[in-house]
């Protein structure tokens, strides 16, 4: 199995000064090649405290250029708020600059503070994201970027530097309502699984995506990466409360920044899907809704974070964990702890592992939480 490293940069409340938060993720990251993991991944968002990393692909040519071997993951780059030409020409520059270590991921977002600062309609998200992924995905395979429709109109530019080996294979995209599966599925990339629904269903939805990547490509789908988030403590009972003080802080940074207690997905075109949070909220209360968020991540001993990502692999067939190891205002030194003793003692087990996974029947998974089958971060 692939492991790797994301970080996301937050600094809730504005505990400590934004250089500080960048100087303690930087050393982090500093830390990934050498700890052994595979690759290294960052994530877009804009405005708030909730991630600051407003260009991923920047931070990921930083750290092309402080390490040898790492992959470079976006997870992801959000394309309605780019122009996709000056997309491809990033794209393309960090993966020559790297060798090829580049592993995209896109996105379309889903949060109302982020679209109003670039002055975009949250309704137009979808159709935006596609045009822009088929002439981004198209332009990274024939060397040039070309579309006329409905929003990107692009006469032929050449991609210089030039794109020098496929995309295909390495492309994914962050998936949360079923509508977007299909899209992905149509587009050829592969999927990016964040942890906020049952099992379950995530592993039903990724059949009817293959389903439907079969039909479209004629070739089997890539298997999906898995991120999240996770802290690893030799106590049992420390990690617990650590998860539930670390990761739950972290689900109410997205309660924040998406605004889901609010009725504003479910009356936008192309979110009612995500409208159903505040549902979930009302009837259950947040503190239920953050408890369910933290149980699918990955905390506990060792052999516990262990299992768990056997577990997942297990459900949903997917060769690439990338874990989260700083989050929520945590401390640097317990981030630094909780990674170090992943890096010790679960990665090597995992990177033994075959690459041919064993799948469960969607039928078979334990449907637990079901009731609670809300998307939360994604597309």
């Amino acid at each position: 199995m692939h492991v790797g490293l994301a970080t996301v940069f937050q600094n809730p409340k504005k505990s400590r000064t934004d250089l500080e938060v960048y100087r303690n993720e930087l050393k982090l990251a500093d830390l990934a090649e050498p700890l052994g993991f595979e690759s290294i991944w960052g994530v877009e968002h804009h405005f708030t405290d909730y991630t600051m990393c407003p260009d991923v692909l920047q931070f990921l040519t930083y750290m092309a250029g402080r390490t040898e071997r790492l992959q470079l993951g976006s997870m992801v780059v959000v394309l309605p708020w780019h122009d996709p030409m000056r997309v491809a020409e990033e794209v393309s520059m960090l993966d020559n600059l790297s060798n090829g270590r580049l592993i995209l991921g896109l996105g379309r977002g889903a949060g109302r503070v982020e679209f109003d600062g670039f002055r975009l309609p949250m309704e137009e998200s979808r159709q935006r994201f596609v045009e822009s992924a088929q002439m981004l995905l198209r332009g990274l395979e024939t060397g040039y970027c070309e579309h006329d429709g409905t929003f990107v109109k692009q006469p032929r530019a050449a991609i210089r530097p030039a794109p020098f080996k496929t995309f295909r294979g390495r492309t994914y995209a962050a998936a949360v309502s079923p509508e977007s599966a299909r899209v992905m599925a149509e587009l050829g990339v592969g999927i990016l699984i964040i942890p906020q629904k049952p099992w379950a269903e995530v592993a039903k939805e990724l059949d009817a995506y293959r389903t439907i990547y079969r039909e479209v490509n004629k070739t089997e789908a890539p298997p999906p990466i898995a991120a999240g988030w996770t802290f690893c403590d030799e106590s049992a009972e420390r990690a617990h409360e650590m998860a539930s003080r670390w990761i739950g802080g972290y689900f109410q940074t997205v309660l924040d920044h998406y605004n889901f207690a609010g009725d504003h997905l479910a009356k936008t075109k192309g979110y009612e899907y995500y409208g159903k949070m505040a549902e979930k909220i009302a009837q259950y209360g947040a503190g239920t809704v953050t408890d369910f968020f933290t149980n699918l991540q990955v905390w506990g001993t060792p052999e516990q974070c262990y299992q768990k990502i056997l577990d997942v692999r297990d459900r949903v067939g997917n060769e690439t964990f990338v874990g989260v190891f700083s989050y929520a205002g945590m401390p640097y030194d317990a981030a630094e702890r909780n990674m170090r003793l992943f890096a010790r003692e679960v990665m090597p087990a995992l990177q033994k592992l075959g690459r041919e996974p064993r799948r469960v029947a969607p039928a078979a998974v334990a449907p637990a939480g079901k009731e609670l089958d809300v998307g939360l971060l994604g597309t």
